[in-house]
C-alpha cells in the first residue's frame, strides 16, 4: 500500500470551495482526480498548476454525474490513472431558490439528482475500490440540511438526505471505510447577485461576524481525509457558530 500514491477524487473541484479542497489535499501529498461537468478550462488549469508542483498528480475527468449510468466508468477510469483510490469527496452541487408555488417537478428532480442521488451512486461505485484502501469518504452538506433555508426547500431537503446518506452509510460501511461530512455556513456569497444589506443580515447572525473562507471547508475535509481515524458518520459544522443561533 505505501508504494502507492494516496489518491482523492473530488466532485465539482474546478472552482470556488472545490477547488480550495483540491489544493489543499494536494499540498498534503495526494494525487487529485478533478472532476467538472461545465468548468473544463479551470479543471485544466488547476490541474497544470498541481503538476507543475509535482508531476503527474492530478487528472482531469469531466461527467455531468446526473447520467448515473456512467459512474462505474467513471470511477474505473479514475482508479486507472494511479491504481488506486483512497478518499471520495462529494463536494459538487446545485443551489438555487424553489419558492413553493412556484417550484417545477423539473427543478425539484435537478436539485435531487445532482445533491443526492448523483452522490448515491457515486459511493456505490467507488465502494469497491475503497474498501481495498481502507479509504474514506467525505460529503459537503450545508447547516441549512439542519436548519431549512425558506424559499430553497428543494435544496435544503436534498442536503438533508445527504446527510441521512452519511450516517447510512458510516453504519454499512464500516469498519472498512468511514463516512463522514462537512457542512459550510456562510463561506462565499452566492454566484447570483446579492444586496448589501441582505449580506449584512447574514453576517448579523454569525457569531464570529464574518465569512468563512474555502480554505475552512478544505482543512475541515482534510482532517476528516487523513487525521481521523476514529471518526465515521458526523457532520463538521464550519459556519463560524451560526448554526448555533
Amino acid at each position: 500500500m505505501s508504494a502507492t500514491p494516496r489518491c482523492v477524487l473530488i466532485t465539482g473541484a474546478a472552482k470556488r470551495i472545490g477547488a480550495a479542497i483540491a489544493a489543499c489535499l494536494h499540498a498534503a501529498g495526494y494525487n487529485l482526480i478533478v472532476h467538472c461537468h461545465h468548468s473544463a478550462s479551470d479543471a485544466l488549469a488547476l490541474a497544470e498548476t498541481c503538476n507543475i508542483t509535482r508531476p503527474d498528480s492530478a487528472r482531469v475527468l469531466q461527467l455531468d454525474l446526473a447520467q448515473t449510468e456512467a459512474l462505474d466508468d467513471f470511477i474505473a477510469q479514475a482508479v486507472s490513472f494511479w491504481g488506486s483510490l483512497d478518499v471520495l469527496v462529494n463536494n459538487a452541487s446545485a443551489f438555487y431558490p424553489t419558492p413553493l408555488q412556484h417550484t417545477t417537478a423539473a427543478q425539484w428532480q435537478a436539485l435531487l439528482d445532482a445533491n443526492l442521488k448523483a452522490p448515491f451512486f457515486l459511493c456505490q461505485a467507488a465502494v469497491p475500490w475503497l474498501k481495498r484502501r481502507r479509504g474514506n469518504i467525505v460529503n459537503i452538506t450545508d447547516i441549512h440540511a439542519a436548519r431549512g433555508l425558506p424559499g430553497y426547500a428543494a435544496y435544503s431537503a436534498s442536503k438533508a438526505g445527504l446527510v441521512s446518506l452519511t450516517h447510512c452509510l458510516a453504519k454499512e460501511l464500516a469498519p472498512e471505510v468511514r463516512v463522514n461530512a462537512v457542512a459550510p455556513g456562510a463561506i462565499l456569497w452566492p454566484e447570483r447577485a446579492m444586496d448589501e444589506a441582505e449580506q449584512a443580515g447574514i453576517l448579523a447572525r454569525i457569531p464570529l461576524q464574518r465569512l468563512g473562507c474555502p480554505a475552512d471547508i478544505a482543512k475541515a475535509v482534510l482532517f476528516l481525509a487523513q487525521d481521523a481515524d476514529y471518526v465515521t458518520g458526523q457532520v463538521l459544522a464550519v459556519d463560524g457558530g451560526r448554526s448555533l443561533v
